[in-house]
C-alpha cells in the first residue's frame, strides 16, 4: 500500500477512551445524502438460483451523510443540522420522520422524483453487500436552505452537494469531505479539504496523492480490521473488539464522523483518529447503522 513518504516506525495504536479530552461545544454540520435501506440479515450471500431465508429485516433512513450526522448527534449531545434532498413520496416522508427522530435538524430540499433505496444483505460473518435502486438526491447551492448557516460551524462533512453547495461548507472552520462526493467536483471546485476520509479497499472511494490540487490537508484510508492509513501520519491499528462483528454498515461512516468531531475540536490528529476508531467499532456491535453507535451524550 502506497501511502506517500516516510512512515513512523510502526502503526498507531488507537488510544483508550479514556485518554481522550471531553469534546468541547462544538458547532456542527452535514451535508449529503439519504438512502431508505432495506437491512435483510442471511446466513450467506444468494448463490445463483438459491432461495434464502432471512434471519432479520428491517427498514432505515440511512446512507453516508445520514450515518455521519447521527453519529455526530450522539457525540455532541445537539441536535446536528443535516442538509439533504428527498423525493417527495412517502420514503423521503418516513426518512425525515426517521431522521428527526434520532436527533438530526433537517434541511431538505424536496425532488419530485422517488427517494433512493437500497437493498443490504447482512452475511453471517457481519458483513454488508449494498445494492442502491435510482438516482442520489443532492442538494445544491440552488436549493432554499440555511446555507449562510454553515459559517458559523465548527466542522462541516459533505457526501453529496454540488459545487457552489461544497463553496458554502468550505465557509466552516473545518471542511471534511468523502471521495464519493466526486473527486472532479472537489478539484473543479478549487477548494482545498480539511480532511478527506474514506475506503482504501473500496473503488468507489479511491484517492491517491495528486488527484486533487490543492491536496486535502489530511486523508485517511481505512482498510477495516486492518485499521488504515493516513497521509500525513502513516498507519494506524484497528481496536480489538470487545464482541462480535454483528453488522459492518455504517461502521466506515461512524469512524468518519468521530474524526471529523475530533479534528474540529482541535485535536491532534492521534486523538481524532483514535476517536474514529471507537465509533467505527461501536457501530458494528449492533443490528443496522445506529443501534450501537458510540454516545458520548444525550440529545
Amino acid at each position: 500500500m502506497d501511502t506517500d513518504g516516510p512512515l513512523a516506525a510502526g502503526p498507531l495504536a488507537p488510544l483508550p477512551l479514556g485518554a481522550l479530552p471531553p469534546l468541547p461545544p462544538l458547532r456542527l454540520a452535514v451535508v449529503g445524502h439519504v438512502e431508505w435501506v432495506s437491512f435483510v440479515g442471511v446466513d450467506h450471500l444468494p448463490r445463483a438460483g438459491e432461495i434464502l431465508r432471512a434471519s432479520h429485516n428491517q427498514d432505515l433512513a440511512a446512507g453516508g451523510g445520514a450515518v455521519i450526522a447521527v453519529q455526530l448527534a450522539k457525540l455532541t449531545g445537539q441536535r446536528i443540522p443535516f442538509f439533504t434532498s428527498l423525493g417527495r413520496d412517502r420514503i423521503g416522508e418516513l426518512a425525515a420522520e426517521q431522521l428527526e427522530a434520532l436527533g438530526l435538524d433537517l434541511q431538505v430540499a424536496w425532488r419530485e422524483g422517488p427517494s433512493r433505496r437500497a437493498v443490504t444483505f447482512i452475511d453471517g460473518s457481519g458483513e454488508r453487500t449494498i445494492t442502491v435502486i435510482g438516482e442520489r438526491l443532492s442538494p445544491t447551492a440552488a436549493d432554499p436552505l440555511a446555507w449562510a448557516s454553515l459559517a458559523a460551524c465548527d466542522g462541516v462533512f459533505v457526501t453529496a452537494a454540488d459545487a457552489a453547495a461544497l463553496a458554502w461548507s468550505r465557509r466552516a472552520r473545518l471542511l471534511a469531505a468523502t471521495p464519493r462526493l466526486g473527486l472532479e467536483l472537489i478539484q473543479a471546485s478549487g477548494l482545498q479539504l480539511d480532511a478527506l476520509i474514506g475506503s482504501a479497499a473500496d473503488p468507489g472511494e479511491i484517492y491517491r496523492p495528486g488527484d486533487l490540487d490543492p491536496a486535502p490537508t489530511l486523508y485517511v484510508g481505512t482498510e477495516a480490521e486492518r485499521g488504515g492509513f493516513s497521509r500525513p501520519g502513516g498507519r494506524f491499528n484497528a481496536l480489538d473488539l470487545a464482541g462480535p462483528v454483528v453488522d459492518c454498515y455504517g461502521a466506515g461512516d461512524s469512524f468518519a464522523a468521530g474524526v471529523t468531531a475530533g479534528l474540529a475540536a482541535g485535536w491532534s490528529r492521534e486523538q481524532a483518529l483514535s476517536l474514529g476508531c471507537h465509533c467505527g467499532a461501536a457501530c458494528i456491535g449492533g443490528r443496522g447503522p445506529y443501534a450501537s453507535q458510540l454516545a458520548l451524550a444525550g440529545i
